[in-house]
């Protein structure tokens, strides 16, 4: 006998009113000590090897039918286990029914289970996508017991449980999606997924905060944790992967929203760029990273007369407030352009966030730019970081950035001073303050 955080999870053999991890008043709950409710013959004990007679996994791991998920996830070992979350509404039920139906038609059974839908509306959603596979069984429950006794019948190669905050694990541990329930649920699915070797997603809800609804084991628990992310009043979404075991964190996909479900953006890097062949003023293209890709995104500002009801406005979208603050500031001072009297806004054109410091020169040029009333040629993108003493400084990978930048047919690059590669189809104005930058753009 023992109680539990409901907050965050910790344990102690007696009640408190306070947790002493967390802070929270009265959240400490009763817990029950119950047997484990896997199947028994899902359970294969082994006693323990040498490493070298240890069987080495499959050289080839699984595809998701999904190139853009594939580098994301870095292929698929059976056995693993993938946590998948998101915001409410953002796509993670129509992206794993893809997923399922994939690897369904690839490799054979795959056991799709909803505690938040009935297997019709699971079906209705199938039927728009166009991805009836007759290898994927659907089952809606939220009993434990029922499936595992599910995944023992079928012997899928994958298992989708949609959603884990759903899973009832002991009807008599709690309500549903408390701590308590969540950590077992994990638990047992986590332990089948590696004794039957069956290739296990787990859906997760999201904290306001933005992470993972639950308590932190479960993100120890899994192999592979992943987000999706973007606006649902918007058709992008990218998703990024936050651990992995089996492969890098610092790719993501791109995907779009459409009819049809979540389709591969064909061409990432020009997606978020204009394709306006006229310049306007108050936009400047910068190429930022999103893990190891290069991304060309279009900064936007408008900067018009205050008012004069008020302190001029500062809005962004896509940009952090604070770190562009800064910049203005450094405009004001080492330019001798004042904006103190005039309303800045600026966002990153098709919704995505922007928060490396490679963007700051390309935000005050697309500043000064609308407040000049002179465009930036479109066939020129600007890349560096602006440091308070308005010095420019290099960026991370500004090379790689740049040999994408002429693959992409751009004529002119404006940069921080750093060294480049000899051979660059592309003209390339190394500046050392931002004012040298400036002067490049004539923007002075």
């Amino acid at each position: 006998m023992s109680f539990r955080c409901q907050a965050c999870g910790y344990r102690s053999p007696k009640w408190l009113g306070r947790c002493p991890q967390c802070g929270e008043y009265g959240t400490f709950a009763e817990e029950k000590e119950t047997p484990s409710s896997i199947p028994p013959e899902l359970v294969a004990p082994e006693p323990p090897k040498p490493l070298p007679e240890v069987p080495a996994p499959p050289p080839e791991r699984l595809s998701t039918g999904m190139p853009e998920v594939d580098r994301v996830l870095g292929g698929l070992v059976p056995g693993a286990v993938v946590l998948f979350g998101g915001e409410p509404g953002i796509g993670k039920s129509t992206l794993l029914l893809e997923l399922a139906a994939n690897i369904a038609d690839r490799y054979g059974k795959v056991l799709y289970v909803s505690g938040e839908e009935a297997p019709s509306q699971v079906k209705l959603r199938a039927q728009r996508l166009g991805r009836e596979s007759p290898n994927l069984y659907l089952l809606s429950t939220q009993d434990l017991l029922a499936i595992l006794n599910a995944v023992s019948r079928v012997a899928p190669v994958a298992l989708v449980v949609d959603s884990l905050q759903t899973v009832l694990a002991d009807p008599q541990g709690g309500e549903v999606g408390s701590l308590a329930q969540v950590r077992e649920s994990a638990a047992q699915l986590s332990r089948v997924a590696k004794t039957a070797g069956i290739l296990t997603f787990l859906v997760s809800h999201i904290t306001k905060e933005g992470g993972f609804a639950g308590p932190k084991t479960v993100e120890h628990l899994v192999d592979v944790a992943v987000y999706l992310e973007g606006i649902r009043e918007g058709d992008l979404r990218i998703l990024r992967c936050v651990k992995n075991r089996y492969g890098s964190t610092a790719e993501v996909a791109v995907l779009e929203m459409t009819g049809k479900g979540l389709v591969e953006v064909p061409n990432p890097s020009l997606f978020f760029v204009s394709k306006e062949a006229t310049p306007r003023p108050g936009t400047a293209i910068v190429p930022v990273l999103e893990g190891t890709r290069t991304l060309l995104v279009e900064v936007q500002a408008l900067v018009t007369p205050s008012g004069g009801y008020g302190p001029p406005q500062r809005r962004m979208a896509g940009l952090d407030l604070n770190r562009t603050l800064v910049l203005l500031a450094v405009i004001e001072k080492h330019l001798g352009v004042h904006t103190r009297a005039l309303d800045v806004y600026l966002a990153v054109a098709g919704g995505l966030e922007v928060i490396e410091p490679a963007a700051d020169l390309g935000i005050c040029a697309a500043v000064l730019s609308s407040l000049r009333d002179r465009p930036i040629p479109m066939d020129t993108v600007i890349l560096g970081e602006v440091g308070l003493a308005g010095d420019l400084r290099p960026v991370r990978k500004g090379p790689e950035r740049l040999q994408e930048v002429a693959k992409l047919g751009f004529r002119r690059a404006i940069v921080a001073h750093q060294p480049l590669p000899k051979k660059l189809d592309l003209e390339v104005v190394r500046a050392k303050t931002l004012r040298e930058g400036m002067e490049a753009l004539e923007l002075l």
